[in-house]
């Protein structure tokens, strides 16, 4: 497995650790890079002291974010010649038809719902990390 970053954008302190642990639980090595709001996750993606777009494994985006909410950080992302190609998945409590819609509308690559059994929840992480840092083949930088 590359050693490319994970970048995590979630405010829930709860669901981080949840995900973190779910990340060591199935060694998931990767570094993960946590944002806890969306402007923050845009200044480490698109801001001046930005990672490059290459190191960067996906995006684990949750929707509802403060500062900017999780669909304007897609949707700028989306729009920037440099970061429209990091994959990103959304990773959301939310199951409002127009979030889902307009998450593949923006780009996501991915749409999961956060399942409320740690077991489930887990082994959903476990599956997107896996998909994304080793079964997927990212476009050459």
């Amino acid at each position: 497995m590359e050693n490319r970053i994970i970048l995590l954008v979630e405010d829930n302190p709860d669901d981080r650790e949840l995900i973190l642990r779910a990340f060591r639980k199935h060694t998931i090595g990767n570094p993960v890079v946590v944002a806890k709001d969306g402007a923050e996750a845009l200044d480490l993606l698109m801001g001046p002291k930005a990672y490059d777009p290459a190191a960067i494994g996906f995006v684990l985006l949750d929707l509802k974010l403060p500062k900017v909410d999780g669909l304007e950080v897609l949707r700028r992302l989306r729009a920037n010649e440099r970061t429209k190609l990091i994959p990103v998945v959304i990773l959301t409590s939310s199951k409002e038809d127009k979030d889902l819609i307009e998450g593949y509308r923006l780009g996501t690559n991915s749409y999961v719902q956060k399942p409320i059994d740690f077991n489930q929840f887990s082994e959903a992480v476990r599956q997107v990390g896996l998909y994304w840092l080793i079964v997927n083949v990212p476009p050459p930088s």
